[in-house]
């Protein structure tokens, strides 16, 4: 991408230059949010799952479960 332009460009050529370049930004500003938002959600079922199985009752049956499947 060519960031400089020659002195010469009407001022029409550079407004839709940058208008080209603002839209491409604003594209690429969406589809960092897009990513950012499913990696918060990813996140977030990570952890209401750990807390799940970290709930005294949930522990308190896994373990009763894994005690009695190795016949202690």
């Amino acid at each position: 991408m060519q960031l400089r332009r020659s002195k010469q460009e009407l001022p029409e050529d550079r407004i839709e230059s940058l208008e080209t370049r603002v839209t491409h930004l604003e594209a690429m500003i969406e589809g960092l949010q897009d990513a950012v938002h499913r990696e918060a959600v990813r996140n977030n079922s990570r952890l209401e799952e750990m807390e799940k199985h970290i709930e005294p009752s949930e522990l308190r049956r896994r373990l009763s479960q894994d005690a009695r499947e190795r016949g202690l």
